[in-house]
């Protein structure tokens, strides 16, 4: 245990002294993810004029969540495993003693720490320019906020290593996470809150993985109505879906695999 955990912390500060020389490229990147902000703007608007269930203040305090639980869950291993593959960049992290894998789980743990402080200073320019929406979240709230939000990361993640595996069959794996991402836009709560679609079209989605990546951890720190036990098994149930997935076509795929660029 004590020699995986130090094998665990030198990924974490070896990626993380990685990811401080690209500081003006990680701020892109969070302000890449102010979509919710934006379309909180919009669904604001739009409560003010019209009945959605929500008032304008409860939907920029929503899309603030959508915002923090977008910053933790963005994943981006599809396009650095496809670029492996195809260039046989995979082959030498294939002779280590380690599943490589983890190579792109610290550098994203390492991505997230480094993210927070960009992430706080504008959560207080956000409440600046919209005090009426600050709140505190209750400490239950918070906390099970940051093992939601830790919880769809992990999701997030196999669901798009999963699709990498196919890079061993194809050089454009990346196409089928572009499309799958259509769904996750619509679907996860990234545009609208579920509370503005109809019943019937709400019951369908809660059967797919997309609404607990990010609506899910929202509500829970907004403190709107949530089914946590749902919610929870949900994560859990599609990570072990995926995992097997993944494993299966892993061990497909290194039989496919030439390192056709080594």
């Amino acid at each position: 245990m004590k020699k995986n955990l130090k094998k665990a912390l030198i990924f974490l500060s070896v990626y993380y002294a990685y990811m401080l020389e690209y500081r003006s490229e990680l701020i892109l990147w969070v302000l890449s993810g102010s979509l919710p902000i934006i379309m909180m703007g919009v669904w604001v608007q739009a409560a003010e004029g019209g009945i959605f269930g929500l008032e304008p203040v409860d939907f920029a305090r929503y899309f603030f969540a959508v915002f923090l639980a977008r910053q933790i869950s963005v994943v981006w291993v599809i396009y650095e495993f496809e670029k492996e593959v195809v260039e046989g960049k995979l082959s030498p992290k294939l002779l280590q003693p380690i599943d490589p894998v983890w190579h792109d789980v610290a550098y994203h743990a390492a991505e997230r720490l480094a993210r927070i402080p960009f992430i706080l200073l504008l959560s207080m320019l956000f409440f600046v320019l919209y005090p009426q929406a600050f709140w505190l979240p209750s400490i239950a709230n918070l906390l099970l906020f940051i093992l939601a939000g830790i919880m769809a990361f992990a999701l997030r993640f196999i669901m798009q290593y999963t699709f990498a595996m196919f890079a061993f069959w194809t050089e454009r794996a990346t196409a089928l996470e572009n499309l799958w991402f259509l769904f996750f836009l619509f679907l996860s709560g990234l545009i609208a809150p579920l509370d503005v679609f109809p019943e019937d079209v709400r019951n369908i989605v809660m059967l797919t993985p997309f609404p607990y990546i990010i609506d899910f951890p929202a509500r829970i720190l907004v403190g709107l109505p949530v089914d946590l036990t749902r919610g929870f098994l949900s994560i859990l149930g599609w990570f072990l879906i995926f995992l097997g997935a993944n494993r299966v076509l892993w061990r497909l795929g290194l039989k496919k695999y030439s390192g056709m660029g080594a």
